[in-house]
């Protein structure tokens, strides 16, 4: 039994270290876009199995996004990059999101009868 508990311990500790590096990770990621964008703000969106997204938007309008592994570690890095966190993507937040004719045509245009992206 003691084995058992030995294997255990050192498997969560693995795990906990990978966490820790996969947040710092993100952190210096999220850190490196609100350098180059003026500073950013975010919001934490659990996508299921697959994790967590972390939607950034720039104080230039830029924006783009990451994939945590859990939602835990997304919370953890947006914490650590220290950036302001959003409950939602709504309101005045989505509104600094500035798009160009790419997403236009991509998001939009296509159902509307816009140019295709082919």
């Amino acid at each position: 039994m003691a084995d058992t508990q030995q294997v255990d311990e050192s498997t969560d500790a693995a795990q906990d270290a990978r966490a820790e590096r996969r947040t710092a990770k993100l952190a210096k990621q999220i850190s490196a876009f609100a350098k180059a964008h003026g500073g950013a703000e975010g919001q934490v969106a659990y996508i299921g199995q697959k994790g967590a997204r972390i939607v950034l938007v720039g104080e230039d309008g830029g924006w783009g996004d990451l994939v945590a592994p859990t939602y835990a570690i997304a919370e953890q890095a947006v914490q650590k990059a220290g950036i302001t966190v959003h409950e939602a993507f709504d309101g005045e937040f989505a509104a600094k999101v500035r798009t160009g004719p790419y997403e236009w045509t991509r998001m939009a245009g296509i159902q509307l009868g816009g140019p295709s992206n082919g």
